[in-house]
């Protein structure tokens, strides 16, 4: 397929609506060039095995790996990211989470197995020991069933971030994903994903605004701006006219 040359500044969601999950691929591939080989085939290792086991995934009308290829896009484009540890984390932000039974080679249905463990184990085999980390820090615990799962999510992703500088990277590109990507979300899951997300925005303005936030001042400026957005958003589908 053949790809405009202004791919490599399109806007990712505006690459999602015209060229889908080849288009991301494409630009996932430019962004990558600027890593020597060694980086370019971890990366790509990476990226194959969060498509692997996320091949039967939906993110609403979309591929699910579209999200996690445009939160690596995001780190590395806007983000100005090069630590091949954090990129590798933010393609598989999701995989314990998701599949860890695949992920650790295990039958889903094994009991007496601390399933989370051995998949962030095996992550930790394949990409080392500080993917793995930086993948716990964002991964979300059992929830207690007695209380609010939004709130629970919520106490989980400051608690954690607040220990791991580089995991709040991840989680603030995987944020601007689902929070100023709402717009593109349908359905009724447009105010259930708002309302869950909001009350993260002025956590999050907190986080990115740390001196010990290992990111640069302007790029700490362009995240401030997005987290506005959101809130713009967020706002236009939560708050009644006046």
């Amino acid at each position: 397929m053949e790809f405009p040359a202004y791919l490599a500044t399109m806007p990712m969601h505006a690459i999602t609506e015209i060229h889908g999950e080849p288009g991301l691929l494409a630009r996932f591939r430019l962004e990558i060039e600027a890593f020597d080989e060694a980086a370019r085939d971890r990366l790509t290792e990476a990226l194959d095995l969060a498509a692997d086991l996320h091949r039967d995934d939906r993110r609403v009308r979309e591929p699910y790996l579209n999200h996690l290829l445009r939160v690596a896009i995001r780190l590395m484009h806007h983000y100005q990211v090069r630590d091949v540890d954090v990129i590798v984390a933010g393609l598989l932000h999701d995989a314990v989470e998701d599949h860890p039974a695949e992920l650790a080679g295990l039958d889903p249905a094994a009991a007496g197995c601390d399933v989370t463990s051995a998949a962030l184990a095996a992550l930790s085999d394949r990409f080392g020991s500080r993917v793995a980390r930086l993948v716990a820090a964002v991964t979300n615990p059992a929830y207690d069933p007695g209380r609010d799962r939004d709130e629970q999510y919520r106490e989980h992703v400051a608690a954690s971030l607040e220990r791991e500088p580089w995991a709040r990277v991840i989680k603030v590109s995987d944020f601007t994903d689902n929070g100023v990507g709402v717009i593109h979300t349908v359905g009724p899951k447009v105010a259930r994903a708002a309302a869950k997300y909001r009350p993260l925005v002025p956590v999050f303005r907190d986080l990115v605004a740390r001196p010990d936030t290992p990111l640069s001042p302007p790029v700490k400026q362009h995240i401030l701006a997005q987290l506005d957005l959101a809130e713009e958003r967020f706002s236009a589908i939560l708050d009644p006219p006046a």
